[in-house]
């Protein structure tokens, strides 16, 4: 009976220990403006208007051993657009753009994550956006990850993506120049 009950605890132990490593858990440092969420669209086709998400809040896992199974979860407020012009911005939340009144937030959550070289990847996900969801996705390179001075862990990112306007609804025409707006993310998150 001894002898099968220290089998038996050192069976488990032998697959506690070879249990893969669960993924890390980071929220997005926004608080400290460690993080963004910026956007570029052509004017016209004449010049650039660029712009960011100044309110946003979110999290991501990430498990160095196993990117693939990483995952994102991303929520922002439409109505901190800022395109450093007051009267612009007041334009952009209205009913010919992102609509705030009635879509108070947009949401990112992924799908897949597949690595595609030592630092890049590639993200999969469903982003909601003026009521309407479609699968988007976004081109991906890790930055650095490192202890930080204050004792914690964190790691960054930036990512890439273009939109087709019409494809959220959005009924604005800026011309052919303008029906894709391109966005630049940069998310550093603080390990949990």
């Amino acid at each position: 009976m001894k002898k099968r009950l220290i089998f038996s605890l050192l069976t488990a132990a032998g697959i506690a220990l070879s249990a893969p490593v669960s993924a890390e858990r980071y929220v997005i440092d926004t608080q400290n403006a460690h993080a963004f969420v910026q956007f570029k669209i052509a004017h016209l086709g004449y010049s650039w208007v660029l712009g960011r998400f100044n309110q946003f809040e979110g999290s991501f896992d990430y498990d160095e051993s196993n990117p693939s199974a990483s995952t994102v979860s991303v929520t922002v407020n439409p109505a901190s657009v800022d395109s450093n012009h007051a009267e612009r911005d007041k334009h952009l939340r209205s009913k010919d753009f992102l609509k705030v009144d009635e879509f108070a937030q947009a949401t990112f959550t992924s799908t897949s994550y597949a690595v595609t070289g030592d630092n890049t990847g590639l993200l999969k996900g469903d982003l909601t956006l003026r009521g309407v969801t479609r699968p988007i996705s976004i081109d991906v390179t890790q930055i650095g990850a490192g202890k930080d001075p204050w004792g914690g862990y964190r790691r960054g990112f930036e990512g890439t993506t273009r939109l087709a306007l019409a494809d959220f609804g959005i009924p604005m025409d800026l011309g052919p120049a303008a029906r894709e707006v391109e966005l630049f993310l940069t998310i550093e998150g603080v390990r949990q």
